[in-house]
């Protein structure tokens, strides 16, 4: 499976109780701390927590160029089953 289809797998089965909100790392080096995300066949829009230097709030991530995700809510790792996730995290 190509990481295209597995980022873009994973923004589609984003948890209903899990905060739509957490930090985006892309192929370009960047992070980029997000509120809030749309889903599309190719890439993510990203709605970011403040403007960048530019003014910017929102910003179009190719799947293939999400390098990480970081998730900044404390939640139970079995939140993460729907996203296809198996095994059990001390504390949940």
């Amino acid at each position: 499976m190509d990481l295209t289809t597995i980022w873009k797998g994973c923004f589609e089965a984003w948890p209903a109780d899990l905060p739509r909100r957490g930090v985006l790392v892309t192929t370009f080096d960047e992070q980029i701390a997000f509120q809030g995300f749309m889903t599309h066949a190719g890439m993510v829009l990203i709605e970011r927590n403040a403007p960048d230097t530019t003014g910017a709030r929102k910003l179009l991530v190719p799947y293939q160029h999400v390098a990480a995700l970081k998730i900044v809510d404390p939640v139970k790792g079995q939140l993460f089953t729907p996203m296809g996730f198996q095994g059990d995290l001390p504390g949940g």
